[in-house]
C-alpha cells in the first residue's frame, strides 16, 4: 500500500508578462507506507511545491495526489489529520521550556491532560530530552530544536511525516543523532517519511528510496545502491574543451562503458564515464578524446557516488546550503 501516489501532477504559476511557469510537469510516484523517500533536486527543480501540494499548501494544477488514502484538492482536511511538517526554518519560542512548547502545540490536537502528559513524555524520550523538557527553548543547541520539532511534529500521531531540510546547518554530530531518530520512527512506529535534503549523505544514509527532481519532472528513482551501481565500477570525468560531440560518439560504441554524460562547466566542457575499471580504461578514454579533437584538461577517477548520480541527471553538483 502506497502512503503517498501522485499520478501526472502539475503546477503552474503565471509568470511575468503573462507567461506562465511550469514548476511541475507531470510527475508520478509512489511512497510506500513505512518507507523513508528522499527528495533531491538544484534549487528551483520543483521540491517545495511538490511538498507545499502534498501538504495542503498548494493547489495541484492538473493531475492526482493521495497522500494516507486522501485526496489533497478534494479531502484536505482529512489528510491533515494523518500528516505532520516539519519545516527548513525553525520555529521556537524561547522563552518557553521545551514542555511548554509541546502542551501547547498538543492542545491545539485537543489531546486531554493526561493524554498530553503521556504523549510528552513518551516524545521526550524518544528524542532524547528527558533532561532538558523544563529547561527554557532558548538555551537549546541547534540539534536539540530540531529533535524538539520532531517531536512536535508527532504530538498528532501522524501517519505520514514530512519534512524538509531536518539537518540543515547542523554538526556531523547532531546530523546522525536526527538520522537515527528518524530511523526509529520508520522501524518502531512505522511512520512514513518524506523528506528533502541537500546533503547526499543524509540520503544515502536514511532513505530507503531516491527521487531526483529536475525542472519540474522525476527524471529517476531508485533505492541509493541500485542508482550508483548503475554507473559503474568507476567514474572518468575529462574536463576539457574542443570537439565533444565526437567524443562522446566514440565512448558510448566502447563495450567498457556504461553511461556518458556531457556538462558544461563554465568555458569548459565535463564529460561524465561510467566504466568497469576507471585505471584500466583510462588511457583508452584520454586516447579517444585525442582521437576525436576533444582536449583534455583535467581527468578524475573516482568509485561513483549519489553525488554522481545527480550530477549525471542533472548536470548539476548539489551542493549543501
Amino acid at each position: 500500500m502506497n502512503a503517498i501516489t501522485t499520478t501526472a501532477l502539475e503546477k503552474r504559476y503565471d509568470g511575468k508578462d503573462g507567461v506562465a511557469v511550469d514548476a511541475l510537469r507531470g510527475v508520478t510516484l509512489h511512497v510506500g507506507t513505512g518507507e523513508i523517500y528522499a527528495i533531491l533536486g538544484p534549487n528551483g527543480a520543483g521540491k517545495t511545491t511538490l511538498i507545499s501540494i502534498l501538504t495542503t499548501l498548494l493547489m495541484p494544477t492538473a493531475g492526482l495526489a493521495m497522500v494516507a488514502g486522501y485526496n489533497v484538492a478534494t479531502e484536505p482536511e482529512q489528510v491533515r489529520r494523518r500528516i505532520a511538517v516539519t519545516f527548513q526554518e525553525m520555529v521556537v519560542d524561547a522563552d518557553l521550556t521545551g514542555r511548554q512548547l509541546l502542551d501547547f502545540h498538543a492542545r491545539l490536537y485537543g489531546l486531554s491532560r493526561a493524554a498530553r502528559q503521556e504523549q510528552i513524555r513518551t516524545l521526550g524520550a524518544l528524542v532524547e530530552l528527558t533532561d532538558a523538557l523544563d529547561r527554557k527553548a532558548g538555551t537549546y543547541s541547534g540539534g536539540m530544536k530540531r529533535r524538539l520539532e520532531l517531536a512536535r511534529g508527532l504530538l498528532s500521531a501522524p501517519q505520514v511525516l514530512f519534512l524538509d531540510e531536518p539537518t540543515q546547518g547542523l554538526d556531523p554530530q547532531n546530523r546522525s543523532s536526527i538520522w537515527r531518530h528518524i530511523r526509529r520512527l520508520r522501524d518502531e512506529q512505522g511512520i512514513t517519511v518524506l523528506l528533502t535534503t541537500h546533503y547526499m549523505e543524509e540520503a544515502e544514509a536514511l532513505a530507503d528510496r531516491v527521487g531526483i527532481i529536475d525542472h519540474g519532472q522525476l527524471v529517476v528513482e531508485g533505492r541509493p545502491g541500485d542508482l550508483v551501481r548503475q554507473m559503474g565500477a568507476d567514474v572518468v570525468t575529462l574536463t576539457g574543451n574542443g570537439a565533444a560531440a565526437g567524443l562522446l560518439l566514440t565512448v558510448r560504441a566502447l563495450d567498457f562503458v556504461t553511461h556518458v554524460t556531457e556538462h558544461a562547466a563554465d568555458d569548459l566542457v565535463r564529460v561524465q564515464i561510467g566504466v568497469d575499471d576507471g585505471e584500466r580504461r583510462l588511457a583508452a578514454l584520454i586516447g579517444a578524446a585525442s582521437a576525436a579533437g576533444f582536449h583534455v584538461v583535467q581527468v578524475n577517477v573516482n568509485h561513483p557516488s549519489l553525488a554522481d548520480v545527480f550530477l549525471a541527471h542533472t548536470g548539476e553538483e548539489l551542493h549543501n546550503q
